[in-house]
Order: structure tokens, then C-alpha cells, then sequence
């Protein structure tokens, strides 16, 4: 099974990405849907949240006001690393319960969407680590216009998370977006060819496949010993 890890910043484009992964019936593990869940009312996340920030990020129906909690972590670095470990766990668990439902389905590659990969040291589970990139003026014009924000808000935003040319430097695949969406498909094409190469030998025996190979290999040896022995 080969685990393709994919990430990048705000307003870089990884969503687009993640979504062309689908588009080619590649399944995507989204991190950030389950980090949603696990703020969900009444959840283990959404109680320890609140309990550390306060009821004051709570909407009208108890739920988080993800927009509130959002501008308190974005700027104040601590809250953040607060929020990061209050929430991993929960989105580390939710990524391998996924992980395991496709495993058990069969599916051979699966894209994992983390954009927080590195800040979670979570870029070494495995490999190929590809990063979506876009140089900072790109990245500001693009959010600012995107969530018609200021632009102190949007740098406020892109400087909370590791900068994509940190990011670009540690990738093993990197889609460079800062054209136009032509240019991005034809760029996606080529990491697509990558990611769908056949797979080599140890990801195959971590495949649902090379294991269950792995246990009739085990079953007929068992049995061709009895009858060697008995």
C-alpha cells in the first residue's frame, strides 16, 4: 500500500489538488474533516476545546464558532500550539481509522491531506510527501481575495504556518501553482503518473492483498508440513 502524503498552506491550492486525486478515483483522507469532527458538540475534542478556551467560542447552538476560535490562534502562537495538542489525538486516530477502512477495501494508494504534516511530525510515516507551492505574494493576493479579507489579516493567517518554502524544501514531489489552472492540470498529471507507478515490493505486502498472499503463503506451509511430518 503506498500512502501519499499531501499538504501545503492557505491558499495554495492543496484543496484543488486533493480534489484531483478524487476526480481520479484516488481516495483522500482529509485531515481537516476530521479535525471538524472532532469539535463536533460533546465530543471528547469539543469538551476539552472548550474547557481550555472558553464558552465564549460557542455559537448560539453550542457548537464552536470555528471562525472565532480561528482569529484567537492565529494570533497568539501558544493558544495555536494549545489548540494542536488539545486536537491531535483525535485527528491522529481519525486518520488511521481511515487509513484502515480503505486498507480493508483494497484500495493500493491512498492520498493522505494533512496540512499541518510537518508542524505534526507526521511526515514520516511515509513517502512520497508532496507539497503544493506558490510563492508569498501569490499565496497573500490569492487568500486575501478568496475570504475578502485585510491583508494583515491574511499575513496574520500565513504567517501562523510554516512557510511553503520550508515546506518545498522537505517535499519529495512539488506541484509549483502559481500559474493557472491549465498549467496546475498539466503539472497534476505528471504527479499522477508518479503516485499510480506499480508498486514496489514492501508496498505491496502492506497492501490488504500482499497480506492476505502473505497468509495463504503461511496456511500452505503450515499444511505442507503436516503431510511432510505426518
Amino acid at each position: 500500500m503506498r500512502l501519499v502524503e499531501l499538504t501545503g498552506g492557505i491558499a495554495s491550492g492543496k484543496s484543488t489538488v486533493s480534489s484531483m486525486f478524487k476526480h481520479n478515483h484516488i481516495p483522500v483522507v482529509d485531515a481537516d474533516i476530521i479535525a471538524r469532527d472532532a469539535l463536533k458538540k460533546n465530543s471528547g475534542g469539543y469538551k476539552k476545546v472548550v474547557a481550555a478556551f472558553g464558552p465564549d467560542i460557542l455559537q448560539d447552538d453550542g457548537q464552536v464558532d470555528r471562525l472565532k476560535l480561528g482569529r484567537i490562534v492565529f494570533s497568539d502562537a501558544s493558544k495555536r500550539q494549545l489548540l494542536n495538542r488539545l486536537l491531535a489525538p483525535y485527528i491522529s486516530s481519525g486518520i488511521f481509522l481511515e487509513i484502515f477502512k480503505l486498507w480493508i477495501k483494497g484500495h493500493k494508494v491512498i492520498v493522505l491531506d494533512i496540512p499541518l504534516l510537518f508542524e505534526a511530525k507526521m511526515d514520516k510515516w511515509t513517502k512520497p510527501i508532496v507539497v503544493v507551492w506558490v510563492d508569498p505574494e501569490t499565496q497573500l493576493r490569492r487568500l486575501v481575495e478568496r475570504d475578502n479579507s485585510t491583508e494583515e489579516d491574511a499575513r496574520n493567517r500565513i504567517n501562523a504556518q510554516m512557510s511553503l518554502d520550508l515546506k518545498k524544501s522537505q517535499a519529495d514531489i512539488v506541484i509549483d501553482n502559481t500559474g493557472s489552472r491549465q498549467d496546475l492540470q498539466e503539472r497534476f498529471s505528471e504527479v499522477l503518473s508518479q503516485v499510480k507507478r506499480p508498486l514496489t515490493w514492501t508496498e505491496f505486502w502492506l497492501s490488504r492483498d500482499g497480506a492476505l498472499s502473505a497468509l495463504l503463503g503461511v496456511i500452505i506451509g503450515v499444511l505442507a508440513g503436516k503431510k511432510l511430518f505426518w
